[in-house]
């Protein structure tokens, strides 16, 4: 019988990657989202390098970065059932507009040298408020979009895609703020906001795909009310299952000892690599690349494997990896490109965590409580970023970001190695 349903499996595949041409307001969806990815790639370099310019503080940095989560943790109990009750695709063409016309204005503050660090605050906080309700609506139309036996093939393509656009986005970036500037470079990407905007208003629900319902029949907004005591039902799911409570937690410490790499690369490029906008780009690259090469490893062989070992494998090569970022400042010889190997082999590991951590996540929870945990997993990992950003402020503060790197690349190999006494874990 599992020979059938394989031979089965295959052809059904094919159909439904050739199928998604039927569904033109689900490939707009997709081409939006692409195009507001290329231009994030290229803000990431050319908005980091900015605020590095324009602060000259790591300690300053690290809170803007921490800052930028705090709507996300403040918020996320609420917009999801906003988002319920209006209109998606009014959310989106907001949300991308909103995106585009603050993204406009802080490149235009800085091209005219008005730009203060204050204002840096408060935009990052109108952003991320954005964010906030757009991410949920974009995960809440694709069921309106693309019929259930579609939702897999749909959106493993948009990753691979998007995942591609931001490769591209990285690769241009250094030229492009060479060629433009950085206020150029930061119009771009608001032009991409506006064109996903513009996208949007083409978006049509196909009649003859259903919404989805909840498991008890009802609706999404019907099923509003209750929306707090499913919540914190999912908070007493997760109390009782230890294997919960360990990925999640393990996931948090992961993001707390990543946050000084997200902090403190312009430092690490500068001063320690003695590159610009160029080298942030590569390293950015070299990370994506990575993450892109092990996840299509891993959906060929993964199965081979248990999860728990190749879990146990990403926080050791990411630990190892994120510490030998340490050793560029003492080579004569390309130290940036030994650095870009480092950031390969980072971006390699954590596709070995992300993806087996999710998969077990959705393999041990009740289907009913999917939504709820996912959700309070991302929260309790959000969480620790702000921390690990005020922590990466001081630290590099007071010692090189290289050094910054080796001690929490050491401390990143703590979960793979308390995970590997876990008898009942290792048997995952």
């Amino acid at each position: 019988m599992g020979e059938t349903v394989m031979v089965q499996a295959q052809p059904q595949r094919r159909q439904g990657i050739r199928a998604l041409s039927a569904y033109k307001s689900y490939l707009l969806l997709m081409i939006a989202k692409m195009i507001s990815h290329f231009g994030d790639s290229i803000d990431s370099i050319a908005y980091s390098w900015m605020v590095y310019m324009i602060t000259g503080s790591e300690i300053l940095m690290g809170t803007l970065f921490a800052f930028n989560f705090i709507p996300g943790i403040v918020f996320s109990l609420f917009t999801g059932v906003l988002v319920d009750r209006w209109p998606k695709k009014k959310i989106l063409i907001i949300a991308a507009s909103g995106r585009g016309v603050i993204v406009t204005l802080t490149a235009l503050l800085y091209l005219t040298n008005h730009l203060q660090p204050w204002h840096l605050f408060i935009f990052t906080f109108i952003n991320s408020t954005f964010q906030c309700f757009s991410n949920p609506a974009e995960m809440s139309i694709v069921p309106r979009l693309l019929p259930k036996e579609l939702l897999l093939t749909g959106n493993s393509i948009t990753a691979s895609a998007t995942r591609t656009a931001e490769l591209g986005g990285l690769a241009v970036a250094g030229g492009l703020i060479a060629l433009v500037g950085i206020s150029g470079s930061m119009l771009i990407n608001a032009a991409t906001f506006f064109i996903a905007a513009i996208l949007f208003l083409g978006i049509r629900f196909n009649q003859a795909v259903k919404p989805a319902v909840s498991p008890n029949g009802e609706s999404p907004p019907k099923a509003a009310a209750s929306y707090w005591k499913e919540f914190l039902s999912g908070f007493h799911y997760v109390r009782k299952q230890s294997m919960l409570v360990v990925t999640i937690s393990a996931g948090a410490f992961v993001n707390l000892c990543l946050t000084p790499w997200n902090v403190l690369q312009p430092v690490y490029v500068k001063e320690i690599l003695h590159s610009g906008p160029f080298g942030l780009s590569l390293l950015g690259i070299s990370l994506v690349t990575g993450m892109v090469l092990s996840g299509i490893y891993i959906s060929q062989k993964g199965s081979a494997f248990k999860k728990s070992t190749l879990i146990v494998f990403g926080y050791l090569l990411l630990g190892v990896t994120y510490s030998l970022l340490y050793m560029p400042a003492f080579i004569g010889f390309y130290p940036l490109y030994t650095a870009a190997i480092c950031c390969f082999g980072m971006g390699f590991a954590i596709s070995f965590i992300n993806t087996p951590v999710s998969t077990f996540m959705m393999e041990t929870t009740p289907h009913d409580m999917l939504g709820r945990i996912g959700a309070l997993s991302s929260m309790i990992g959000t969480c620790t970023i702000p921390l690990g950003g005020l922590i990466a402020g001081y630290a590099g503060s007071v010692m090189d970001a290289n050094h910054v790197f080796l001690i929490f690349g050491i401390l990143m190999m703590i979960p793979g190695l308390l995970l590997l006494t876990q008898k009942k874990f290792m048997s995952v």
